[in-house]
């Protein structure tokens, strides 16, 4: 189910070194020029008790950790940060931005772990109270270019220390994902710079909300 409060929410996905932190913080800006509330969230995370769970789930400390354990982690801190950040603010007419949300569990371990795509659709129908973003931009960079952004960025997690086979494996997944939901989904190339991205999110954006 899309969203059906007041308020709006776009996701941010892709693989790692796409930019979407850089052009989640940019679109912000953008709509506080026009006077939108806007609340910036990211996944793992975005509340007290999802940022603790972030730092297990991501620790290069725990590369022996369980599928199942990650799976339930991932959606333990979901599951908070909508009932403590999204939803309420949704309700109130504000503008969500999500850093990654329910889309990233599908891909990275309902079809790159084989966990299972249905299973972890009914945890993310659970965690989300069945709300989905209104769009989801896949920022859709090569590997090769994500994987050098990431390195050069000296910020590698657990999931960065990943193999390019992989990587590799998580851009096609979002790719088919992506062909699978059209009406939500909008495929930007993130291999362009960054000021070229900005503005073709923008333009969807503008267009898509009636916009100045």
């Amino acid at each position: 189910m899309i969203n059906n409060s007041p308020g709006v929410f776009i996701s941010f996905e892709g693989g790692e070194g796409a930019g979407k932190s850089v052009q989640i913080v940019r679109l912000r800006e953008k709509l506080e020029e026009l006077g939108k509330k806007i609340v910036l969230i990211r996944e793992p995370g975005g509340t007290a008790i999802s940022e603790q769970i972030r730092e297990v789930v991501l620790s290069i400390k725990n590369m022996g950790m369980a599928y199942t354990t990650e799976v339930l982690l991932f959606q333990a801190a979901r599951a908070q940060v909508y009932r403590e950040l999204i939803l309420p603010s949704l309700e109130t007419g504000k503008w969500v931005l999500a850093d990654r949300t329910s889309d990233s569990s599908i891909v990275y371990q309902g079809i790159v772990r084989d966990f299972g795509v249905e299973i972890i659709k009914e945890l993310n129908g659970l965690s989300t109270k069945d709300t989905y973003p209104d769009i989801t931009f896949l920022l859709d960079v090569s590997v090769e270019v994500g994987l050098a952004r990431r390195a050069a960025s000296d910020k590698n997690d657990r999931l960065d220390l990943k193999s390019k086979d992989f990587h590799t494996k998580v851009r096609e997944a979002y790719l088919s994902l992506a062909e699978s939901e059209p009406k939500r989904f909008v495929v930007i190339d993130a291999n362009q710079s960054i000021e070229k991205v900005s503005e073709e999110i923008w333009r969807v954006v503008a267009e898509r909300f009636e916009l100045q």
